[in-house]
């Protein structure tokens, strides 16, 4: 067979392919979708991935399932979802600690968190509450970075874990306003939430809907914000940017991602799917109301917020010395 031949068999044959992934694209889904969870059930990365299963389910007639895969700081799950098949029968519950923070602080991760998945939507993410204990001779997070200065290493501050967004975010902040701190890791954030209010740890970043009514039962002082913008279950408490820590932000936040390579068309159904919902006001309101702002961003958008994410925290590593073999 002539060169030629050869190559007119390798288009037709790519021709092929690429009208066989457009007919199943039209057709999806024809069996049950499953969303990887990498976190145990009941935290912010479940509860948004069963939402998203459930409105998929309504609008595609299709069982879709959240699949719990914890361990490993979410890597685990993570990993399972990056080498599966790439036909939209898997999706990811993503969330900052495998997605954006997981590079800047392990030497070898077995997936690339740009390479190996598609970003679908954004949707929704969360900040936290700078809270302390009453006893804390600091009434605002001003007064606390000059009481942080004074006595550099000896004030405490409790996180979930290393590599959490509670760990980074907190490095960031004492980066930027020039403190240093001593981390207590937690488990989890009840049971360090639990020592805020005995007085056992001195500050921690809380989701703010979980600090709120603690706050106003004067159980714990709120500091600041890490939101860009105050939030509306606490409106009297100012960000940190507000007091001075100028380009400081700490969210959380949990979207939708598929293996790379599947088809763009599966890709934009359900992002078309997830985002209507979340561009009405019930849904917005329902999110409001426990300390969540609806993002809705398309894959395009979705995307770029991984990159800037993941070059943010890695600059916070390295200046921190942050590393997890």
């Amino acid at each position: 067979m002539t060169a030629t031949a050869n190559t007119v068999l390798a288009l037709l044959a790519l021709g092929a392919c690429a009208l066989s992934g457009q007919v199943n694209a039209q057709n999806y889904p024809v069996k049950a979708i499953r969303i990887i969870v990498p976190f145990p059930a009941g935290g912010p990365t479940d509860t948004h991935s069963r939402w998203a299963a459930q409105q998929l389910n309504v609008a595609f007639g299709q069982p879709v399932i959240a699949d719990n895969r914890g361990g490993a700081g979410g890597v685990i799950g993570t990993e399972a979802a990056a080498k599966s098949a790439p036909d939209g029968y898997t999706l990811l519950g993503g969330n900052p600690g495998p997605l954006t923070i997981a590079p800047s602080i392990r030497k070898q991760l077995p997936y690339d968190p740009v390479r190996d998945f598609a970003p679908i939507t954004l949707i929704a993410k969360s900040a936290s509450c700078i809270c302390a204990h009453p006893s804390i001779p600091a009434k605002n997070l001003k007064e606390f970075i000059a009481l942080a200065k004074a006595h550099p290493g000896k004030i405490n501050y409790a996180t979930p874990g290393v590599g959490t967004v509670g760990h980074f975010g907190t490095e960031f902040l004492s980066s930027l306003a020039g403190i240093k701190m001593t981390m207590v890791p937690y488990k989890g954030a009840a049971l360090y939430v639990i020592d805020v209010i005995s007085g056992n740890i001195d500050i921690a970043f809380v989701q703010i809907a979980q600090a709120a009514p603690l706050v106003r039962q004067g159980r714990m002082r709120a500091l600041g914000v890490t939101a860009t913008a105050r939030s509306a279950l606490l409106p009297e408490v100012p960000t940190a940017a507000e007091q001075g820590v100028t380009g400081f932000s700490s969210y959380n936040w949990n979207g939708i991602l598929a293996p790379a390579g599947t088809p763009k068309a599966i890709i934009d159904r359900i992002h078309a799917v997830l985002s209507k919902p979340l561009n009405t006001p019930e849904t917005r309101k329902q999110l409001q109301d426990v300390g969540f702002e609806v993002a809705g961003d398309g894959p395009a958008e979705f995307a770029a917020f991984i990159k800037s994410e993941t070059e943010r925290w890695a600059k916070v590593g390295k200046a921190a010395g942050i590393r997890q073999e």
